[in-house]
């Protein structure tokens, strides 16, 4: 006959552990933009006095009846408006001493935004957009998790179609490599990188051309409806947000 086991409420638990239960939990959200062949992340000049003239990205402390998605969507309608584009979790930060008021774990999210047909609310601690090649220090470990950001979707531009989130509806194969360029940081070959998308079948050829461009005019295409279902989940919730 096996041994009982010797069981203990979750009160219990707590109170032997109390230091556990005092970590708090936050999420940090890179926010990509793509405008005149250029990838860039909002910003926000930190409110901290140990990160004076400092900007970081757009993050809050989970509050203690959100769940992490909630969160995350909640500080993405706060400082953008938006609240259906994709957005997806990356990986959890937890160093010692990343967050000066205490330890703070914070979940990192990335989202790519199209600058040009999306008004965002600019307004406050000098939010703005910045290139993303000219970035050298952030607040907190920000800037490692910036880096970290931007390297999943490099490794999942080629494999996803999350990148046309960047673009317009209606888009040409050539403002689909310079975005492509941006993100990786390379120039790619015309002819193989058409063919890689040509082989994906991602695109719908709408049968127009590209105007008023000061190059010989190329074919419109846009993403098909299949693929577009990678856009985020609608939330309503609004709070302010603070860098963590």
């Amino acid at each position: 006959m096996s041994k009982a086991l010797n069981l203990k409420t979750a009160e219990i638990e707590k109170i032997s552990h109390l230091d556990y239960f005092n970590i708090a939990i936050s999420v940090d959200c890179v926010i990509f933009g793509y405008d005149d062949k250029d990838l860039k992340v909002l910003l926000i000049k930190s409110d901290l006095e140990e990160f004076e003239g400092l900007y970081s990205l757009l993050g809050d402390l989970v509050r203690p009846d959100e769940d992490l998605e909630t969160a995350s969507y909640r500080i993405l309608k706060e400082r953008t408006g938006l609240d259906d584009v994709y957005l997806e979790q990356v990986q959890a930060f937890g160093s010692l001493d990343r967050h000066p008021s205490g330890r703070v774990i914070t979940i990192a999210y990335y989202s790519l935004i199209d600058i040009r047909n999306h008004k965002l609310k600019l307004e406050n601690n000098e939010l703005h957009w910045h290139s993303v090649k000219t970035i050298k220090k952030l607040a907190f470990d920000h800037k490692m998790i910036l880096d970290t950001c931007l390297m999943r979707l490099q490794q999942q531009v080629m494999e996803n179609p999350v990148v046309f989130n960047l673009l317009p509806e209606k888009f040409s194969l050539r403002e689909l490599q310079e975005l492509y360029e941006a993100i990786l940081g390379y120039e790619l070959d015309r002819r193989n990188f058409r063919k890689k998308i040509s082989i994906k079948d991602w695109l719908t050829d709408i049968n127009e051309m590209e105007t008023d461009v000061p190059h010989r005019p190329g074919k419109l295409y846009k993403l098909k409806a299949e693929h577009r279902k990678r856009s985020g989940v609608r939330r309503n919730t609004v709070t302010r947000v603070v860098s963590v």
